[in-house]
């Protein structure tokens, strides 16, 4: 298995549907217009986005030519204020319910958390991950968005060699 492609195979999960975990993507009937691998040169405005990225790469070694790639996955997340009430506390409340569907996807199924086969294991260890709310009274003014990060941990299926 490559590290080179773990965030593809993320970003693949994320966009995945139809398995009776939230859909992620609008086009799927999900609350997300973007889902995608890495971060663009330019970043789409007004748009519900999430971007994939790998904050670390770490490989444990369990003998001679046993080993085990591990990532932190970080997902950037952009919301915009776009409900056209002029309510930025209605917006927040959709951003909440959009990053909840977000959190469901990522905790895949009881008793399967491999993410259909692409991993060994997602956000098991740890078992935690942690969500990262930006301020509001910032990003609200100057870019009329809300954004948030998560980040989470992986494990990769196992290298011989």
């Amino acid at each position: 298995m490559s590290t080179s492609d773990a965030v593809d195979r993320e970003a693949a999960w994320l966009q995945s549907f139809g398995d009776g975990l939230p859909a992620l993507l609008t086009v799927n009937g999900g609350r997300w217009q973007n889902v995608q691998a890495y971060m663009p040169r330019t970043p789409g405005r007004r748009g519900s986005n999430i971007y994939v990225l790998r904050r670390s790469i770490r490989e444990e070694r369990f003998a001679n030519v046993r080993r085990m790639a591990g990532y932190e996955f970080l997902l950037k997340l952009v919301w915009p204020l776009s409900s056209g009430t002029g309510s930025s506390e209605a917006d927040q409340r959709a951003f909440d319910l959009a990053v909840d569907d977000v959190l469901t996807r990522i905790g895949g199924f009881p008793g399967d958390k491999s993410h259909g086969g692409r991993f060994r294991s997602v956000a098991e260890n740890p078992h935690w991950l942690e969500v990262r709310f930006d301020d509001p009274a910032t990003t609200v003014p100057s870019e009329a968005e809300f954004h948030a990060q998560i980040s989470y941990h992986a494990d990769d299926i196992e290298i011989t060699g």
